[in-house]
This record gives structure tokens, C-alpha cells and sequence, in this order.
């Protein structure tokens, strides 16, 4: 197939258009200065409409169709016992826990500490780039459709306090010994259990006790709530996200910054005490989110502690890791880490010498340069061309190499890393091989039926297709899992294993940890075309190559 790519630089008037070769006639599209402006809205509010524990109102959910009663309030959950698949025998613990609030992962309900840990950190490091570049906060108290707006804080950190508040109550109460295996990094028959001193540690996740059918809206779920064994991977991702909201609510809530660094201390610890406690209990009712590799995590936790504190320990510890002195940075993913902890080092004010900052800069602009080079191994101009295959979460993928490649930007100020974030953002929103937008209310052709159990109009007229700004998993060559994309397999070329539909869950589903990255590429985006719009800055202001 013969791709061609049409500039429309030159183009200066905003308006709907088409194109016109011979008698053949293209569908109309828009041209505008201010395509992401709602964009960075409609993402955030996908976190507000996946509130657990929360009433969902039409006023701030964009209309009536969306409003929901609160599901899980209360959520007192106890931990697994029994049986798992392989025929291990979990003894549980002494206590539950209340775990009201946080996010709800994905199309189901579950809310895993490690995939709530990046969302969360993603949200948070936009709001941490603003400060550090000394540019407005894309989301300034009344922005954002909020019940918390007018309260004087920025409406992304009401937002992102909403999962750290979750987070914090996953920690394992002082005084707990339990039995975990240790050192097992995949579950099969005959596990062996040793008592540790749990103090501290994170509970894995909690989630229903089977699959609940699709759809279930989460005021309607019955099934009862467990909490699983806690790990040391989503230990450390509660030190790590508990230390950035520190030094974030230090000058805002001073109280809540204290708690948020007295938990983050607790998790470091304890990981430290228990480093091979890795997520395998296998029972039904969510995902797994299992790593095997929890290097990256040690260092994403010590910089983000070090970042805050500028204690010898944190630092002694990046020191000790391979990853602070890894180039290129790597990948992000909610397994993959490391680049949190370089951002972090590299962007915000902290302790690190002036030489060591530029040398992670480095890192992220040498990342940046490798995903250039993929543009031109794909037809359709995206950085990004996965040797075997397009995987679960691909737009995802997409996004992350957006915000790496917006961010060598901002460090370099060159603009073929900006062309780069757009080319990616142009993927998404339709310029790819089944010229489909895979973010809901975007685009020409926009996804519509995401697998999610109360956004399912397809499978259910009495319940609501998604609201606009909801991203979808996209092509997914690679783990075909579910009945529907069983179907694709061996039929379609890796960038268009893709269907839109709501039993698609390998395909088609939603989650918070891809969501967040749209949050931050929109407002970076739309912050560009704002400044653009606004003329240069005056001649003695710092030019964005320096900030």
C-alpha cells in the first residue's frame, strides 16, 4: 500500500475542509489553533468519572447519561484466603482494611497500587513540569469540572489526591507479621510460605472475588472485596508516589505532606526488609500486574525520596543502580519505571549536582532520538515501531514516547522533538491505517464502544457510551485474548489489530495508566499552541532551551 503525507503548513485560515483528486472527494476535517484545548479537560475528567466510593454528578460529568451512584462506599475488604488456581493455601491475614476511594483501573473494578502509582505519578509530573519551566498550571483551581474546584488548589492535585488517598490506605498496619512466599517469582503447586514482618508494605490490590459480567455498573457490583498479599513492587511504588505528593502538598497542606512522607519512609523500609515479595497469589476476579524485575522500582522510590528529602540514604541508593547510570532512558510502562525516576531527578529542583542533572537530561533527549529514528520505519510518520509485534496498550506506548520526546523539547528547545509529540498525538487521533481516533469524541471516526462494565451502550441502551476524552487500548498484534480479537488474528497487519467493541478487552479497553499520558500530551500540546498564539517572550526572558 502507497502512503502520502499532505503538508498543510502553508494553511492559515480555520475551518472544515476536504480534499479533492480528479472526482474523488475525502470526508470533511477540521482545521483549528485549538485542537487540544478541551482535549486536556475531557482526559482529566476521565479520572473524576472513575472515582470509587464517590457519587458521580451530571454537573461535573458532562451530562445526566453519566451520572452513577457511588460504588464501593464502603469498602471494607478483608484479605484472600484459601485456595488459588495451583492449589496453594493462603492463610490470609488478622484484619481488613477500609480502602474507600482511589481510582477504578480499568473496565473492570479493580484498583491495583501499581498501576495507580504511574497514573498517578504522570498527572503529578505534569503539574511538577509547570513549576520547574515557570510556566501557569494547565489546570489552576476552576479549570477543570470538579467538586473540589474553588477550593483554592490546583484542580490536577484534587484530582490526583483522590488516588494518593487510596494509595496511603493500602499500607499494611505497624505490628503485621504474615505468610507470603518469598522469592517466588511465579505461582505454581506448592508454594512455601515464610512469616515476615509486613510492617509497612503495600496490599498489591483489591478487587472483586470473581468477574463480574460485562456490564455491571459498580453501584450494582456485588461480589465481595478482597485485598491481596502486599508486594514489594507495589510497596515501592506507594514510597515513590507518597514521596511526590510530599514535596507537592509541602507549602499546600502541610499536614497531608507530613503523612505522605511518613508513609513513603514506612514502604522504603519495608521494601528494603522484604525486596523479594513479588505479586503472584492467583485467584480470580482482577488482574495480576506481576514483576519479576523490581530493580527499576528500587530506583524510581530512592529518587523520588531523594528528590524530597536530599537524605544520604536515597541518594546512597541511586548511586548503587544500574539505572542512574542507564543511556538512553528507557520505556516507560507501569513495569518499567526507571525513566519516572531520571524525570524526577532531571526536571525538579533537588540536591543532585548540576553535572549529574545534565547527564539524565541527556538521557531523555538520547531516549527521544531513538524514538525519532522509528518514524521512518512505519508509513504513517509515528515514533514508534515495536520489533514483534504492536502490544496490549499500544496507544499508550505512543503517548509515553510523546511525553519523553515533549520533554526533550522543553530541554533542548529543538524542534524536531515537538514534530516528534505531535506525529504521536496524530496517531492517536486518527492519522493511521484504519483512519479511526482511538480517543472517544475525537477525531472523524471516533472509538465509541470501549470494554468497560458501565460505559457499554453497545451491549446495554439504558447505560452510556464513554464520555469524550477516553482513550482506547488500540492494536494489539501480540496478545489476542479475548473472543473477539481471537477472530483478527492472522488477518490483519500489527497496526490495524484493532476492532471497536466492548467485549474486545485485549483491543478496546480503557485504563488510568493510559489516560494519564493523554492528560499530559494534550496539555502540553495545547500549552504550545497558547504560547504560540501569545507571540515570543519578551527578549530577556529565558528562552525555552535554557529552561
Amino acid at each position: 500500500m502507497a502512503v502520502h503525507r499532505i503538508d498543510f503548513s502553508a494553511l492559515r485560515s480555520a475551518g472544515t475542509y476536504h480534499l479533492a483528486v480528479g472526482n474523488v472527494r475525502s470526508r470533511a476535517f477540521a482545521v483549528s489553533p485549538t485542537l487540544y484545548d478541551r482535549l486536556r479537560y475531557d482526559s482529566l475528567n476521565y479520572f473524576y468519572q472513575s472515582r470509587a466510593g464517590a457519587p458521580i454528578e451530571a454537573r461535573w460529568a458532562g451530562g445526566a447519561g453519566w451520572a452513577r451512584p457511588a460504588g464501593h462506599r464502603p469498602e471494607i475488604a478483608r484479605c484472600v484466603a484459601g485456595p488459588d488456581g495451583h492449589g496453594n493455601i493462603w492463610p490470609g491475614c488478622a484484619y481488613s482494611l477500609d480502602v474507600t476511594g482511589g481510582w477504578y483501573d480499568a473496565g473492570d473494578q479493580g484498583k491495583y497500587v501499581v498501576n495507580g502509582g504511574i497514573a498517578l505519578w504522570t498527572l503529578l509530573d505534569l503539574y511538577e513540569r509547570s513549576r520547574a519551566l515557570g510556566r501557569p498550571t494547565p489546570y489552576a483551581d476552576g479549570k477543570a469540572a470538579l467538586p473540589e474546584r474553588g477550593n483554592g488548589v490546583d484542580d490536577l492535585l484534587d484530582e490526583a489526591r483522590w488516588e494518593l488517598e487510596f494509595l496511603l490506605k493500602m499500607q499494611v498496619p505497624e505490628g503485621t507479621r504474615l505468610r507470603v512466599p518469598v522469592g517466588e517469582k511465579r505461582n505454581a503447586a506448592g508454594l512455601k510460605f515464610e512469616e515476615i514482618d509486613a510492617s509497612g508494605m503495600a496490599h498489591h490490590k483489591v478487587g472483586d472475588a470473581r468477574w463480574t459480567p460485562l456490564p455491571t455498573p459498580p453501584h450494582l457490583d456485588r461480589e465481595p472485596r478482597l485485598l491481596f498479599p502486599p508486594s514489594t513492587g507495589a510497596t515501592l511504588n506507594l514510597a515513590a508516589a507518597a514521596a511526590q505528593g510530599a514535596r507537592i502538598w509541602r507549602g499546600i497542606d502541610p499536614a497531608f505532606a507530613a503523612r505522605c512522607l511518613a508513609a513513603a519512609e514506612r514502604a522504603w523500609a519495608a521494601a528494603a526488609r522484604n525486596p523479594e515479595v513479588y505479586a503472584i497469589a492467583d485467584f480470580t476476579g482482577s488482574g495480576g500486574y506481576g514483576d519479576q524485575d523490581l530493580g527499576d522500582e528500587f530506583f524510581w522510590a530512592a529518587a523520588e525520596l531523594y528528590v524530597t528529602t536530599a537524605r544520604a540514604e536515597y541518594r546512597a541508593a541511586l548511586g548503587s543502580s544500574s539505572w542512574f547510570r542507564f543511556s538512553p532512558a528507557p520505556e516507560l510502562g507501569w513495569n518499567r519505571v526507571a525513566s519516572l525516576g531520571t524525570i524526577s531527578l532531571a526536571l525538579v529542583p533537588n540536591a543532585l549536582a548540576a553535572e549529574e542533572k545534565r547527564r539524565l537530561r541527556g538521557s531523555l533527549v538520547a531516549a527521544a532520538d531513538a524514538f525519532l529514528g522509528d518514524i521512518g520505519r512505519n508509513g504513517f510518520g509515528v515514533p514508534y515501531a515495536p520489533q514483534r509485534g504492536w502490544p496490549w496498550g499500544s496507544t499508550s506506548s505512543i503517548l509515553n514516547r510523546s511525553l519523553i520526546l515533549a520533554l526533550a523539547h522543553d530541554f533542548t528547545g529543538e524542534a524536531r522533538y515537538r514534530d516528534g509529540a505531535i506525529a504521536g498525538m496524530d496517531f492517536i487521533l486518527g492519522r493511521n491505517p484504519l483512519d479511526r481516533s482511538f480517543v472517544s469524541g475525537y477525531g472523524a471516526r471516533p472509538m465509541q464502544n470501549p470494554h468497560h462494565r458501565f460505559w457499554t451502550h453497545q451491549l446495554d441502551p439504558t447505560l452510556p457510551p464513554p464520555p469524550p476524552g477516553v482513550l482506547s487500548g488500540g492494536p494489539n498484534s501480540t496478545a489476542m485474548a479475548d473472543g473477539v480479537a481471537a477472530g483478527l488474528k492472522g488477518r490483519c497487519a500489527p497496526q490495524a489489530c484493532w476492532v471497536d467493541d466492548a467485549r474486545a478487552y485485549s483491543l478496546n479497553e480503557v485504563a488510568i495508566n493510559w489516560n494519564a499520558p493523554l492528560v499530559w500530551v494534550s496539555a502540553w500540546l495545547a500549552e504550545r499552541e497558547e504560547r504560540r498564539r501569545a507571540g515570543p517572550p519578551p527578549a530577556s526572558g529565558p528562552s525555552e532551551s535554557r529552561s
